[in-house]
Order: C-alpha cells, then structure tokens, then sequence
C-alpha cells in the first residue's frame, strides 16, 4: 500500500504538485477565518445591534412619558385642584367688572409663568366644549381646532392622550403631543385643559435614534391600532399593527424588524428598521472577512507564483521560444530566468532564431526587389505605347493642321509623360493624380475621332490624401478603348467614406461576368486583350504591394449598358510615410 502511495506521489508532475500545495495554503486560511467569523458576526450581531436599538426604543418611551407627565402636571395646575382653576371658576361666576379684570389679568400672568417655567410645554389653554370657544391661550390657536380629531393615543383616569399630530398652534405646523381633561370646575362639565409639547420637542425626541438612520417610529394605542406613523405608505395610521402576541418585544413585518416598548398608560412606542438596514452592519464585517481572505488568497497566488518562477516557469519560457519559432516570430528576444543552465539553453536557441530570421529576412527582400521589378516592367509596357501612338498623332497634326494644336499636344503630353515616368516619386495626391489625368484627356481627346464625354467629380477634402501614382488613368484608357463607341461617357467619382474610393463608370458596351472575374483573379494576360489586361493587372498588383492586401477592387458591368471599376484604398493624409 505504501508502494502504491508513493509511486502515485512520484508520477505527479511538478505543476501538479504546485497546484496542491497552492490549494492546501488557501483552503486552509479560509477554513479558520469562516468558524471565526461566524461568531464574530453572530455576537456583534446580538449585543450591539439588538440590544442596542431595544435600548433606544426605551430610551424613546420614557422621553414620551415624561413629556407625557410633564404635561400632565401643568395641567393639575391648571385645574380646579390648582389655583388657577379656582380664580377661573371665580371668573365664570361673574362679578364687578374690576373684579373680573383682575381675575383676567391674575389668570393670564400665572398661564405665562406655568409656560415660562416649563419650556417643553407649547399651547395652552382652556377649551370650552359646549360653543367650542377658548380662554386664556398663550399662543395663538388655529381656526379649526377640534379636539375630537385628534388622533387619540390612551385614555387614563379620564385624561386623554393624543399621538404626535399637527400643532393647532396658528403660527406653527410642527408635530406635538397633547392632553385633553376637564377642568374640574363645579356645574361646568363643558371646561377642558388643552395642552402641546413644546415645538419641535417631539421630532427630536423621535430623532434620538442614533443606531440607524433609516429607522422609523410607530405609537400604537391600547388596542394596538397605530395611532401615529412616519411611514404611512408601510404602516398607514389606524390600521392593526401584526402583533401575533403582545408579550413580544420584537419580530419581523413586510421586510423590516420590528422592536416595541409599552408604557404604563398602555400605548406603546415600536421602531421598525427595513432589514437591509438591519443587515448593513453585519454586511459591513462580511465584506471585510471577504477582503481579508482575498489578501491571505492573494498572499497564497503570490508564494505559488514565486514556485512557479523558480522551477516550472523555466520550462515553459523555453516552450514559448520554440513556438515563436515554429510562428516565424524570430525578432523577440529570449526572457532571462536567472537559473544559468537554462539561460545558457535559451541563449543559443536564441542565436539560432537570429539566423534564421535573417535568411527569411533576406528572401523576403529578394521577393520584394522582384515584385517592384515586375510593377515598373508593367508601367513600361504601358507607357511606350502610349508615347508612340501620341507622337504620332503630332507627326500627323503638323502636317496637317497649324501649329496651336500642336502646342498644346507637346505640353500636355510632356506634363503627362513627367507625371507618369514617376519622376516625383511613387506616390501623389488625389489632386496629382485628377490633374495628370485632365492632361491624358487632352490628349485622347485630340487623337480620337469620336466624340466622348468626361466628367470628374472628387470630395474636396479627398484631394491632399496619397494615392499610388498612375492608378486612374489606365482604368480609364481602358474605358476608351474597350468601352466607349461614338457620343459615349466616362465619369470619375472620388468620395472618402472612411476609404478612398475612385471610381471610373463608363455606358459603353460592357462585359461579362466571365471576363470580371478573369481580370480580378488570372495574372496571365490574354494576347487578344493586351492593353486591357496589362492596365488592369498593372493597377491590382500597384494596390496590393503598397496597402498590402487592405485595399480592393471591384467591377461592375452588364453588357450593352457599360462597366464601373472600383477602387476602395485606405486613407492617408499627405504627410504620412507610405
């Protein structure tokens, strides 16, 4: 059985190898932080998140109770068992009207004192049921204040208890609490004691949440109905809160957690948090676990890169040089791997790519010496015979015509025969090129005795662009010669539509589809068709050796309608390097 083992262990090859002992060091780290971190995240989870909102909550609740009892108290004050309840009751007796004076002003000094004394109280005042009039306010009262809409929150030893709504303050729209009793004053059943929390005291005592800024208050009554809510899209206002037991301080509802505190008057204060809220701090430790193991993974890719280095990746710098080679790739230079002998390896194979590279090098100029031999004897095979046909037509002219014609013969064909030997190099504009043919036109026009017309239309932004040198003309010496009959046309159309394109359409007799394809794809030349063959090969071969195979041409023809010959060459501006 060891046998066995350790023969298996020796036929592992060293990537192999490698790739085991990278899984063990990252498994192993992962395996450790994931039991440590759960936890981690359960307890952080338990004692800081839900005691610490469930301490909140009640933090929430005694601040409403106080408030609560706060404005109870002024109330007692205000009541018949108060003096301030008695002088009002003196007051509603009636009386001298110095005495009443007296008792107005005794009765609004101490209102003002109660309310000076106490900050956290904002309206006061006595309400009177039966015609629904007030006395005695220290603020202003809204024109529509009526107690009986108030949202009703508890109702304790005939005190009533109104969940956070809009102030009946006139100059005011913030929320308050409110108590609504009677007074207490004899034969006047009618007297009640309003009451508000101080303005804002309220919303700050509902903002006291400092663990989530996305939680949210709810009040519910007695019978567990909300009575107040800051997200009444979720929780609408006097609809049932899901209680399934009232005993529960805490659960889950429509996607948020839920925790409740219930006050001795019965209601209850209930925060609510949407879950992902909730989660946001367990989230935040799961992302740092994530980013701890992706550096202790990072720390294991880093010593199984430094294996690799040392041993395996040797050998497969070694691979790559023999497949660049096999590639003709023999320009690249070896990669150094600090190991000597197999730099000393790399070293020689790299001295033999470098002599093979320049025997390829060697037989691709001679290839190329051979293809600018074989485009210029084209160029010549064409030239001569135009040069001969033209000076013979001179011969003729000035024989006889007068000397005008032959003026303008010599210097157009002189311009041309410039042009076309390529005395100002291989390459020209567009503009170069449409001039020399405007030259050749002269001319033919001159020679022909037919008449045919000739129309170029070129893009102005196209005419500083490079072209090869002697590209239209043949195509449209071939249009003259094999295309056109008596009264024909030619017209020459340069556009840029991201290429070059030349054009040449002619309407003369055409040519079928046997021929295209014989001119495109056969270099061999058919002695019947010597001219057209020569410029058509002359100007692909010209396309193909200077845009190496980027360049097209394509032709169009039906027969007895004409024949268009398209070129499509890459752009390039005037000054670049061809």
């Amino acid at each position: 059985m060891n046998f066995i083992k350790s023969s298996a262990y020796q036929n592992l090859s060293l990537k192999r190898r490698i790739v085991i002992l990278f899984i063990a060091a990252s498994l192993i780290p992962f395996v450790g932080i994931g039991l440590i971190s759960y936890f981690t995240i359960d307890s952080i989870l338990f004692n800081k998140i839900q005691l610490g909102i469930q301490s909140n909550v009640r933090q929430v609740q005694l601040s409403l109770e106080n408030t609560i009892n706060n404005m109870n108290h002024v109330s007692q004050q205000l009541s018949f068992d108060g003096s301030v309840g008695k002088k009002l009751d003196q007051y509603l007796l009636g009386g001298e009207p110095y005495h009443q004076a007296s008792l107005v002003s005794e009765i609004k000094n101490e209102v003002s004192t109660i309310s000076f004394t106490n900050p956290n109280i904002g309206l006061t005042m006595y309400y009177i049921q039966k015609d629904g009039s007030h006395l005695f306010e220290n603020l202003v009262v809204s024109e529509q204040f009526d107690p009986n809409t108030l949202p009703r929150l508890a109702v304790s030893n005939k005190i009533t208890y109104h969940s956070p709504h809009i102030s009946q303050d006139g100059l005011n729209n913030h929320n308050v609490l409110s108590v609504l009793r009677k007074a207490g004053i004899p034969e006047r059943d009618d007297i009640y004691i309003y009451i508000e929390s101080g303005f804002k005291l309220t919303q700050n005592i509902l903002d006291t949440d400092q663990i989530s800024q996305n939680s949210h208050h709810l009040l519910l009554n007695k019978e567990g109905q909300i009575a107040f809510s800051e997200i009444p899209d979720i929780f609408p206002a006097n609809s049932a809160f899901p209680l399934e037991d009232a005993r529960v301080d805490h659960g889950t509802y429509n996607h948020y957690y839920w925790f409740k505190g219930t006050s001795k008057q019965g209601w209850s204060i209930v925060s609510v948090i949407p879950e992902a809220e909730y989660n946001k701090e367990r989230n935040r430790w799961l992302i740092q676990i994530v980013f701890f193991s992706l550096l202790v993974l990072a720390i294991s890719v880093m010593l199984a890169w430094l294996l690799w280095k040392m041993v395996y990746r040797p050998l497969t710098n070694f691979h790559k040089e023999m497949k660049r080679a096999g590639q003709s790739d023999f320009q690249s230079a070896p990669v150094k791997t600090y190991i000597p002998e197999f730099d000393y390896l790399l070293r020689e194979f790299g001295d033999m790519k470098q002599q093979i590279g320049e025997l390829f090098l060697e037989v691709e100029l001679k290839e190329k010496r051979r293809a600018d031999l074989e485009i210029e004897k084209l160029r010549y095979q064409i030239n001569p015979h135009f040069l001969m046909n033209t000076l013979d037509t001179a011969h003729w002219l000035a024989v006889m015509n007068g000397q005008n014609e032959i003026d303008q013969l010599v210097v157009s064909l002189n311009k041309l025969l410039y042009y076309n030997l390529g005395k100002l190099g291989e390459q020209a504009t567009v503009r170069e090129e449409l001039d020399a043919l405007k030259e050749y036109l002269t001319l033919q026009q001159i020679r022909y005795d037919f008449q045919f017309n000739v129309r170029v239309e070129a893009d102005e932004h196209v005419l500083d662009m490079i072209i090869p040198r002697f590209i239209l003309q043949p195509l449209v010496e071939n249009a003259l010669y094999h295309g056109l009959n008596d009264q024909g046309s030619i017209r020459v159309d340069v556009k840029y539509d991201g290429f070059i394109e030349l054009a040449v359409h002619d309407n003369g007799e055409g040519m079928s589809e046997e021929t295209i394809q014989h001119l495109l794809h056969n270099d061999q030349v058919e002695k019947r068709k010597v001219g057209m063959g020569i410029g058509m090969n002359y100007v692909k071969r010209m396309i193909e050796f200077y845009y190496d195979g980027q360049a097209g041409m394509q032709i169009k023809s039906e027969l007895g309608k004409g024949t268009s010959v398209i070129l499509r060459l890459p752009a390039r501006e005037a000054e670049e390097d061809v």
